[in-house]
């Protein structure tokens, strides 16, 4: 079954213009469609624009030029429905400190117009696991629980979409598994997630699809999978008995990253050497193979070829 987009942008342009300098292209001409139901990575480095095509979709930066679909509703024409069908859970953690998590959920409700009777704050307070928190100030949690409570308050309205701005920037490894835990949960559930990061063991990860932007323009949208096969470069180590005479050139695009007494690791193009190759090129002095570990390279790699580009 075809997933439906349930977000769609065309030709998307936003310039940022002022008397003192010249403008500043913030979004050039983005073109990405996202389905239902998926986890779409958008990366970049900083002031690539993530920042900018969020607040558009969030109605707090006005777009220049383009149009921008979402859940069937166009942003010129139903700028409502499309803020009430995204939920965004910003990058800085503004809470009030005086409130409680429930307290907050409830305000946030009544900001979007739910009555009491449909309100879900329980639920989402066990999802994002603050209900023992619950009624505690706001400013007694601990950094993981308020990221959570930023991703409570942006589900309030059940948004069909829930974009997650840099969730992990400056967290501690623990705090990150567990907000990746608490992002697939809500996945599960069936909501859509947008999420940028500039950390690339983030997006392969959690993301099926990623766009990689970089100065207002997209320089690659593709599966997960399909940017990793990109790489061309593969790192392989090597421990041998005794330590082995090999050089840059003995093999075309072989190079020598590091050796020690009975350890080598070479890097090397998919293309243009096989393995066999080079196992008979270590070997070929009377040297035995101890053990052997490769490394594909990750989404940095291909990350860096695309900016350099």
């Amino acid at each position: 079954m075809e997933q439906k987009n349930i977000l769609s942008v065309k030709n998307l342009k936003k310039i940022y213009s002022s008397k003192q300098v010249a403008d500043n292209l913030a979004l050039n001409d983005l073109n990405l469609d996202v389905k239902e139901g998926e986890i779409f990575g958008l990366l970049g480095p900083n002031g690539a624009g993530k920042t900018t095509f969020i607040n558009i979709l969030a109605g707090t930066v006005i777009k220049t030029a383009g149009q921008v679909n979402v859940w069937g509703f166009d942003l010129d024409q139903n700028p409502r429905q499309v803020r009430a069908s995204v939920g965004i859970v910003p990058q800085e953690v503004n809470l009030d400190p005086f409130f409680s998590p429930r307290k907050l959920l409830e305000l946030q409700a009544g900001l979007y117009g739910i009555k009491e009777k449909d309100r879900i704050t329980d639920t989402i307070l066990k999802l994002v696991s603050l209900e023992k928190q619950a009624n505690s100030y706001a400013r007694s949690l601990s950094g993981g629980m308020k990221r959570r409570l930023l991703m409570a308050k942006a589900l309030v309205h059940q948004p069909p979409i829930v974009i997650l701005d840099e969730p992990t920037a400056g967290v501690d490894v623990e705090l990150r598994q567990n907000l990746w835990k608490n992002v697939k949960l809500l996945n599960e559930l069936g909501v859509t997630i947008i999420l940028t990061t500039h950390y690339l063991e983030e997006a392969e990860e959690m993301c099926g699809r990623i766009a990689i932007l970089n100065k207002g323009n997209i320089v690659a949208l593709d599966s997960t999978k399909n940017l990793l096969d990109r790489i061309q470069t593969k790192k392989v180590t090597f421990k041998t008995d005794i330590k082995i005479n090999i050089n840059d050139d003995d093999l075309e695009s072989l190079k020598i990253v590091s050796q020690l007494d009975s350890e080598v690791c070479v890097s090397y193009e998919k293309s243009k050497i096989n393995m066999d190759e080079l196992i008979n090129l270590i070997k070929k002095n009377n040297v035995k193979i101890i053990d052997i570990s490769t490394d594909d390279g990750d989404l940095e790699d291909v990350f860096l070829r695309l900016i350099k580009n």
